[in-house]
């Protein structure tokens, strides 16, 4: 595939690599392209549709939550996540 190919031809190769049931490899070698190039999309791709999704809905502020935990140790080498108190 051409050096200068566009965004859109590089996700519609992404989404045919998601139908194909190829390993990443497989469908590099058979399309002529970079195996890397290739992962690159795919994971642009993947990371676009997460993105895209419904956002999580928090209760409280994430710094609440990582407040909620510690980690101690017993001094012997062995550590624990406790719950602090809020």
């Amino acid at each position: 595939m051409s050096k200068q190919a566009e965004k859109p031809e590089w996700a519609r190769v992404a989404e045919a690599f998601e139908a194909s049931g190829q390993t990443q490899r497989e469908f590099a070698l058979a399309r002529g392209v970079r195996l890397s190039t290739l992962q690159s999309w795919v994971y642009r791709r993947r990371r676009g549709e997460a993105t895209r999704a419904e956002p999580v809905r928090r209760n409280r502020p994430a710094n609440d939550v990582l407040r909620a935990f510690a980690v101690e140790s017993d001094g012997g080498g062995h550590w624990r996540t406790c719950r602090t108190p809020m």
